[in-house]
């Protein structure tokens, strides 16, 4: 359209022009160091218009090998662009091996062939090629400098994902060394020290991965939680128990698990009586459980004080399992066999437990109900069993 309205124009211009032009061409003088030229006006006309179309010409040959190669340019990257659309399909559906070819024949013609040589590291990483898989990764690294913290971060999830904890790590830590402030490669690596239980390299890495932010708060506070946990559980004496406790984020003082390996801690060192002290103390503002369970564990200096004080207790948490678990053994440090078993058989009646079999079995053996103590024994086992086993053989009562 547009096309058409120019030559019309240039129809209706030409023949104005002629008109003027054929009722008196005109004369035209050029005098130029001596030379003397003498022409009409549609002769210089016709001239000027030559000159131009004959630049426009020789304009057009000299680019026309630019135009060649980035027309040839385009041709290749859409044909490399289509053959790995091609091979991502192939490696969709389950063709590894044929979307690799694919996207390494694509790579040799892209522009930028990172991307293919990812993808075909990918492929090679499904078939279980992990030798060729790190060749398309070298290739990639190779062609892209710049990229490697993208390869050795595919690289390392290639690892985890077939379970290559050492390999993975020593990746890890080639890409920490690169880029110190990588979150998502500080991430993986908390991960993989968890999974390895390689704690301390867990909590020297700890701030750094809340700094970033890329991993759930949930999972951050378990973390730390068991980092803890793990150096309440090593600590070797009473002063390296109260050194460990004293590291515990206050936030995180109140979590079960970490007051039970501080209790349990304080307890293995020898200190029952802060124990005792703190664990009342602790029941007294929050009822919890695991630690009335402990409380029947602790062995204080006066046991009749410490049973008149959970038998206090019962007062307000008179069907309270583990209170009377508690009491229980409380008893039995006691020796007041009868009220043992009333509180043991009170337990059992409201809720089963391998440690009640067990201790309610070692108390009727005391008492000499061998038959009793092995059925005790047998059911207690069946618990952890997950099935029914038959009759252990009948304990001995002790020899007095």
């Amino acid at each position: 359209m547009k096309i058409g309205i120019i030559v019309v124009l240039a129809l209706f211009a030409g023949a104005f022009g002629a008109h003027f032009l054929l009722s008196d061409p005109g004369y035209v003088v050029i005098n130029f160091r001596g030379y003397l030229v003498e022409m009409s006006v549609p002769v210089l006309v016709l001239l000027t218009a030559a000159l131009f179309a004959v630049i426009w010409l020789v304009r057009k040959i000299i680019i026309a090998p630019r135009r060649i190669g980035e027309a040839a340019g385009r041709f290749r990257s859409a044909r490399s662009g289509q053959k790995m659309t091609r091979g991502m399909i192939e490696v969709a559906e389950g063709h590894f091996a044929r979307g690799e070819r694919m996207l390494a024949r694509a790579a040799r013609t892209s522009d930028s062939p990172l991307f293919n040589y990812l993808q075909a590291a990918r492929a090679a990483h499904l078939q279980g090629r992990n030798e060729r898989r790190d060749d398309w990764l070298k290739l990639a690294y190779q062609e892209v400098p710049e990229a490697a913290n993208a390869v050795l971060l595919t690289q390392a999830e290639f690892q985890l994902d077939q379970g290559q904890h050492e390999q993975a790590l020593a990746t890890l830590r080639r890409l920490d060394e690169n880029s110190k402030d990588h979150g998502h490669a500080l991430a993986l690596m908390a991960r993989l020290y968890f999974r390895l239980e390689d704690w301390s390299s867990l909590r020297e890495i700890l701030p750094r991965v809340k700094k970033h932010g890329q991993v759930k708060p949930e999972t951050l506070t378990a973390w730390t939680i068991r980092i803890h946990q793990e150096q309440l559980d090593n600590a070797a004496d009473g002063d390296a128990v109260l050194l460990a406790w004293k590291d515990v984020p206050k936030a995180n003082r109140s979590d079960i698990t970490l007051l039970t390996s501080y209790y349990e801690g304080l307890m293995r060192a020898g200190l029952h009586e802060k124990t005792e002290k703190e664990l009342a103390a602790a029941l007294k503002s929050n009822w919890r459980g695991p630690l009335v369970r402990l409380f029947g564990l602790v062995q204080g200096d006066d046991a009749s004080k410490q049973l008149k004080r959970a038998e206090g207790w019962l007062t307000n948490h008179s069907e309270d399992p583990d209170l009377l678990l508690a009491a229980a053994r409380l008893c039995l440090r006691n020796e007041l066999w009868g009220k043992a078993r009333s509180y043991l058989e009170t337990v059992l009646s409201l809720r089963q437990s391998p440690e009640v079999f067990q201790e309610y079995g070692a108390l009727l053996n005391q008492l000499g109900e061998t038959d009793a103590a092995a059925d005790a024994y047998r059911d207690g086992l069946g618990m952890v069993a997950g099935e029914s086993l038959p009759a252990i053989p009948h304990l001995k009562a002790p020899q007095d």
